[in-house]
């Protein structure tokens, strides 16, 4: 994707995808904080929410998955100053774990967001002890939201 001119933002795109009452600034701000108190900087993040079916066509197409997911993320952290990337949320997924987990819309939305954010930030969820930890500082940066 290309990226704004403006090389410290965070940027919401909604592709085919409606989110009620999402309030940009404080979702940006807590991003933000979320983002220094890690130590490191924001730079151009934009995330798009987006149906299944899109989200499905770019896990084909980019990571050779064939598969549904509620989040691929792109690190631009080296083309960039400051953290930096796409972070793709299928609204459709998120929306269907908030059923399953049985939790609200809006905090599985965030959880998405701040998987998304931390990835950026070096964490992986590949193994158990890696997806531990990253699920403990989402749990973290959820709680500053209450």
């Amino acid at each position: 994707m290309n990226h704004p001119s403006n090389r410290h933002d965070i940027f919401f795109n909604f592709e085919k995808a409606t989110i009620k009452g999402f309030n940009k600034h404080e979702t940006r701000i807590w991003i933000t904080s979320a983002i220094k108190n890690e130590g490191q900087i924001p730079g151009v993040i934009q995330f798009v929410f987006c149906d299944d079916s899109q989200l499905l066509r770019i896990n084909r197409e980019y990571l050779n998955h064939d598969t549904l997911t509620d989040i691929i993320t792109f690190n631009y952290n080296d083309e960039y100053d400051g953290i930096s990337g796409d972070i793709f949320i299928s609204v459709d997924r998120v929306k269907e774990n908030a059923q399953e987990y049985n939790v609200h819309f809006k905090m599985e939305l965030h959880r998405v967001i701040i998987h998304g954010i931390l990835h950026l930030l070096g964490f992986d969820d590949q193994e158990d002890m890696a997806r531990k930890a990253m699920r403990e500082k989402e749990n973290y940066y959820l709680s500053l939201l209450t």
